[in-house]
């Protein structure tokens, strides 16, 4: 056969040299890249915090498997339909030709390609033929989020069929974890010696490393509180307090009350956040803002507010728009403000301008939670800040101030140390599994829903003495600088605390003079102090934030510091006090 006969019936395999063109890669990409390559597994799991690059990361292995010819064939297996083109884009600019568009009704696809980008549910509707083309040629499989191959059992099951003979496997997730049992194919799982088994990876590369690293950015979280009333179906008014102690009856619905379109909680929040991307785009000129709402309808609202407040109109994304992907591309590459989406952009998909976030869902999964926020930490350059709005929400809190926490899947026992009690879980696996839809009709009417600033939380701390929507109070962190190292944060935020509780103290004559604490200021007191602790005993150890917390939780007991009591929390301070005080001797 002549060399062009043969050159038209092969696809042409990337060598090293088409990596000239290539970013050179980081220093966690090259240090996992080459215990991959040491390891020589033929499953290796790679854990890598969102926005940190596993996409280069696994292109250049696949690259490198094609032009040793380990592997012929790659298949990219992905969470969603937009994610496949996304893959394929990325895989195109460094010379492996992949098809987003193969269907299981076609079998086979053109020569021209290197391999295919298809999803977890394509697999599980056809395990059999994906399982005929990895016994066809060696193949490199690659998963992103590969937690999604346990959503259910029968996708978990699919996949070990279909991808059981393929040469080599890559598994790649920002959230290792899962809020059931279902095991993670292909994943090792080792005993944890507390009556279950962890999942294990073959490389980690977290959050806190990562912003040491300058590879994502600082996330600065705005928390918002407010008085909310509604109207039971039985026509009684009930009023709570956002951000202060509730039943769990009472913080669902004044949650829900909350982000209510038509109450003016997310209004004034959506203005506030409006106001922090107008500072943030002083420093970011295209610097975007997201906001993840709980379904279509809501979806819609936020932008018709978002149109009232900016006059200009946002970009609305839904599950089943087909013209979703297209959309959230346009997005990308535009300097527009605002982007409005229920599920498309939850996971995976890269809009590195994305600086500003409206955390306007429900759903409180650790795994929504850090695959949301991670859709704002890519970093692009030094200097950059994420801020993330959200509702004072205790969950969310624990979340938000756990951000450095590494978690594994564990199967076999209840993970209690998510914070989350059986019925939330439940609200929240149904949310994930269809949250396009609100379900049943809101057992309750909204009345009236107003915000209040509550406090800013970083790098594990607590920042701010509350106040009014629109007050100085909150002009003081809305306005931070758009461009600050990690560590100016942390000193900016300390200052301009510092300053309120100075004023504060002046307005009431003497710190003596004030009024006794009320317990919801106490526990804010205590946890500021806790928080201001750990992240002392952070940098005189290097240990992780979530790591330090996990300990305290394990010596003292309770649950996570967010719904902690005060004594639990006065037991941690003692307790960490303890550690200093020995390690000083």
């Amino acid at each position: 056969m002549s060399t062009s006969a043969a050159s038209h019936l092969s696809p042409s395999y990337p060598d090293r040299a088409a990596w000239g063109t290539a970013p050179k890669l980081r220093a966690w990409q090259q240090e996992a890249f080459d215990l991959y390559f040491a390891a020589e597994r033929r499953d290796f799991l790679t854990v890598a915090t969102p926005g940190a690059g596993k996409t280069t990361y696994a292109l250049r292995i696949a690259s490198e498997l094609l032009s040793r010819g380990i592997v012929r064939t790659v298949t990219i297996v992905t969470p969603t339909e937009h994610l496949k083109r996304q893959w394929a884009d990325a895989a195109g600019r460094v010379g492996i030709a992949i098809d987003p568009e193969f269907k299981n009704s076609q079998g086979t696809t053109s020569r021209d390609y290197v391999g295919v980008a298809v999803t977890y549910a394509q697999v599980a509707m056809h395990p059999a033929l994906h399982r005929a083309r990895t016994e066809g040629r060696r193949t490199l499989v690659i998963f992103d989020e590969i937690h999604h191959a346990g959503d259910a059992k029968s996708w978990g099951d699919a996949v070990r069929e279909a991808f059981e003979p393929a040469t080599r496997r890559l598994g790649l997730t920002g959230t290792p974890f899962r809020s059931d049992d279902n095991p993670i194919p292909f994943v090792g799982y080792v005993e944890d010696g507390d009556g279950g088994l962890r999942s294990v990876s073959d490389y980690s590369y977290g959050y806190g490393p990562a912003l040491a690293d300058g590879v994502v950015r600082p996330v600065i979280f705005l928390a918002y509180a407010g008085e909310m009333k509604w109207r039971t179906r039985a026509g009684d008014e009930i009023t709570a307090t956002l951000g202060t102690p509730l039943t769990k009856d009472q913080l669902s619905q004044a949650w829900r009350a909350a982000l209510d379109p038509k109450g003016d909680w997310i209004r004034q929040v959506l203005r506030a956040a409006d106001r922090r991307l107008t500072e943030v785009r002083r420093g970011v000129p295209d610097g975007g803002g997201l906001v993840i709402a709980t379904d279509h309808e809501t979806a819609r609202a936020y932008a018709r507010h978002i149109r009232t407040i900016t006059g200009e109109g946002a970009t609305v994304v839904l599950s089943d728009d087909p013209d979703a992907s297209k959309k959230i591309k346009g997005f990308a590459a535009s300097e527009e403000r605002w982007l409005v989406a229920v599920r498309m952009v939850s996971e995976g998909v890269d809009i590195p301008r994305l600086c500003v976030g409206v955390y306007a869902t429900s759903v409180s999964t650790p795994l929504f939670f850090a695959q949301a926020v991670g859709r704002f930490v890519r970093a692009r350059k030094r200097g950059e800040t994420a801020s993330v709005f959200v509702p004072s929400v205790p969950t969310l809190m624990g979340l938000a101030g756990e951000m450095e926490a590494e978690r594994d899947h564990v199967l076999g026992r209840r993970q209690a140390e998510d914070g989350l009690d059986d019925d939330l879980l439940k609200e929240a696996r149904q949310k994930k599994d269809n949250p396009d839809v609100l379900g049943d009709e809101l057992p309750f009417e909204t009345v009236e829903a107003s915000a209040t600033f509550d406090r800013v939380l970083f790098d594990g701390g607590e920042f701010g003495t509350g106040g009014d929507v629109g007050s100085p109070e909150e002009e003081d962190f809305i306005g931070l600088p758009g461009l600050l190292e990690p560590d100016q944060v942390a000193t900016l935020l300390r200052k301009r605390q510092s300053e309120q509780q100075a004023a504060k103290r002046k307005l009431a004559g003497t710190a003596e003079a004030a009024p006794e604490r009320s317990p919801h200021e106490e526990l804010a007191a205590l946890r500021k102090e806790l928080n201001g602790l750990v992240g002392a005993w952070n940098h005189r150890t290097d240990q992780p934030h979530g790591v330090i917390h996990a300990e305290l939780r394990r010596l003292c007991g309770g649950p996570p510091i967010a719904q902690a009591t005060a004594d639990q929390i006065r037991d941690r301070i003692a307790q960490i006090r303890k550690w200093a005080t020995q390690r000083s001797r």
